[in-house]
């Protein structure tokens, strides 16, 4: 009895196959890759608004209106379309002042929101007058 080898088993359409299941794969990771980027950039946009804010809000003579309508004013000029609803809020207090900035970064993928919280706080800028020297 003369023993032959066994075929190869047919692997016509393997590379399709193969192809069906990759290329979503790859697409989805493309996605999370620039949805990554997009909330770096809106933490980036948080942090600028809430230090501008801060900047102005800690001033002598300011108030909570003045910080918020400042970071108001920086998020139009930066562009609100990448920190999805955004909220601002200040508060200014005898020894420190605080701005957060909340909001959503802007979604590519549907099912994933990722949420954005930058705080800026610093002191409040007074004058004071030294204590007299005995």
């Amino acid at each position: 009895m003369i023993c032959r080898p066994r075929a190869a088993p047919d692997e016509r359409g393997s590379a399709s196959a193969e192809l069906v299941v990759a290329t979503p794969l790859l697409l989805l990771l493309i996605l999370a890759i620039v949805q990554f980027a997009l909330w770096q950039h809106a933490v980036h946009v948080a942090q600028a608004v809430a230090q501008q804010g801060l900047a102005a809000g800690r001033v002598q003579g300011a108030t909570q209106t003045t910080a918020t309508g400042e970071a108001q004013q920086v998020l139009s000029q930066l562009g609100s379309s990448v920190l999805v609803h955004p909220s601002i809020t200040a508060s200014r207090g005898a020894v420190t002042t605080t701005v957060v900035v909340t909001g959503y970064a802007e979604g590519v993928l549907p099912f994933l929101h990722l949420p954005i919280r930058s705080v800026a706080t610093g002191p409040t800028e007074r004058f004071t007058t030294t204590a007299a020297q005995p």
